[in-house]
């Protein structure tokens, strides 16, 4: 290998190393030193809010991935350029890893219950990366300054790689370690989810219409959508948990998880969307929620006349501003349970918000430990300081499912099919548009609620071969049918009607 070559791959060492040292003492520290968890929440939190939503379009539930490449990228591209960079009277690429440092320090300081000590993995960390780069370039020089050049080249360049396969092999340790040591998988599977006084109705299997492939009617746990800036999943085990009530209320309350046993169990299906979702995207679920009424737990703290918002915190520091009526009405839970099961670690365990009606940014707080009872003229949440409306009631919207874009129908009957929202009003009609014919009435399953999202169904008759387009739209229970024109998501959820352009052959 070259003598850049070298540098370079003395630069990458050095910064897996680091990376790796620090990763593996966060794990002795504590979560709150995960130096990688800090920096990317750091670049999440100071992202701003476009590119923020440009990314939630573009990638999805995979944003966090792409985000962690990214990183990892820029950290390879400022590493191979410290490695070329350093010199023995110019230590240029020591002071970029310990700048590299320093920022990692504060991103650590910055978060939501951090301690002094909480850097002590990233500065250790550190200074095994400075000592690795100064050995590998020392020896690429003394390789291009001896007559064995080629050999010692070889030589530095076998121990080049051998740092950076141990420091990559310490990351991932570091990382496997944090996560078996911090997980809360058996504290969920020591949990019972109680039992509800106010059980759901039972959810009649005609809300699926028949003859068509359409998303069930409760989505699985699993393929339930997931949006939020938790670069890494919180672990919050019950015995953990506190719900702090504080502001504006009579008397300030601190509630632990064993106090909700005080409190009536309710379980409601309720469908939830994210205000990120654009026309015709995946970004809404349904499931059955089981918890307590926020307005029970609010009740016993007495909301004050002048208050109008709560502003709900999750352990990792977001949060989000929630009406307080939408709080109050007795529709909102703290949900404990999901679909029968405790919460997934990644939707919320142990406990999480559940607001009808209410785009997730203003509602949904998973791992919610904090309700500070404010109004909002004195408080803003995370999404409203980036620009995103205060209140963000879902809008009416329908989607076509059956056919996907592209998708090959043959001659003769057929039947196409999608979903309908509009919580917490619920639909009263959807209509399907094939190209520019008139607008007809959908089949629609049976309406469970309002909270709800609602499966319809279009039988068709394809007789002309090419290309066709169906459009789609939904009229709520208030009357209202929902808009032609064409909206972004920011700063309040998009508008206009879904369409799909298929092929008859």
């Amino acid at each position: 290998m070259s003598t850049p070559g070298v540098r370079v791959l003395a630069g990458l060492a050095a910064a897996a190393t680091a990376l790796g040292v620090a990763q593996l003492v966060a794990v002795l520290v504590g979560p709150k030193a995960d130096a990688r968890t800090a920096v990317g929440s750091a670049v999440i939190d100071l992202t701003p809010g476009p590119v923020k939503e440009w990314a939630i379009q573009t990638f999805g539930t995979a944003d966090k991935m792409v985000l962690t490449v990214a990183v990892l990228a820029v950290i390879a591209v400022l590493a191979a350029a410290a490695g070329l960079l350093e010199g023995p009277r110019r230590p240029i690429g020591s002071a970029m890893i310990l700048a590299a440092a320093a920022l990692g320090g504060s991103a650590v300081l910055s978060r939501s219950g951090s301690r002094p000590a909480d850097v002590v993995p990233t500065v250790v960390g550190a200074v095994c990366g400075v000592l690795v780069l100064r050995l590998l370039t020392a020896r690429a020089r003394a390789g291009v300054e001896t007559a064995d050049a080629p050999d010692r080249g070889r030589r530095a360049s076998l121990l080049g790689l051998g740092f950076l396969t141990a420091g990559a092999a310490a990351g991932v340790l570091g990382v496997v370690l944090a996560r078996l040591t911090t997980s809360v998988s058996g504290d969920r599977q020591t949990f019972a989810i109680p039992r509800a006084a106010l059980p759901s109705a039972p959810i009649p299997p005609t809300v699926q219409p028949s003859g068509v492939t359409l998303p069930s009617f409760v989505t699985p746990n699993t393929d339930f959508y997931r949006i939020d800036t938790a670069l890494t999943v919180p672990q919050l085990s019950r015995a953990d948990w506190r719900l702090r009530i504080h502001g504006l209320v009579d008397r300030e309350i601190t509630y632990r998880f064993e106090d909700l046993d005080d409190f009536e169990v309710v379980e409601k299906v309720v469908t939830l969307t994210c205000v990120s979702n654009p026309v015709g995207g995946e970004l809404i679920s349904n499931a059955v929620w089981t918890g307590y009424r926020v307005a029970d737990l609010l009740g016993r703290a007495g909301v004050r006349a002048d208050a109008d918002m709560v502003l709900s915190m999750s352990v990792d520091g977001w949060t989000a501003g929630t009406p307080v009526q939408a709080l109050t009405d007795g529709d909102a839970l703290l949900a404990v349970g999901m679909n029968g099961e405790p919460l997934p670690a990644e939707h919320g365990y142990p406990a999480r918000l559940v607001v009808p009606g209410l785009y997730g940014y203003v509602s949904a707080t998973k791992w919610v430990v904090d309700l500070e009872v404010t109004r909002f003229d004195r408080a803003q949440a995370y999404w409203t300081r980036l620009g995103w409306a205060e209140r963000g009631p879902i809008k009416t919207a329908s989607r076509v499912d059956v056919p996907r874009a592209g998708a090959d129908v043959a001659l003769g009957p057929v039947t196409f099919g999608g979903v309908a929202w509009a919580q917490d009003r619920g639909v009263r009609a959807v209509e399907v548009q094939i190209d520019d014919g008139p607008w007809q009435q959908a089949q629609l399953g049976t309406a469970y609620s309002g909270d709800t999202w609602r499966l319809w169904s279009f039988p068709w008759e394809a007789r002309d071969t090419g290309f066709h387009t169906i459009t789609v739209r939904a009229t709520d229970n208030s009357g209202y049918t929902q808009t032609s024109e064409r909206a972004d998501p920011v700063p309040d959820g998009a508008t206009g009607w879904h369409s799909i352009t298929f092929v008859v052959r």
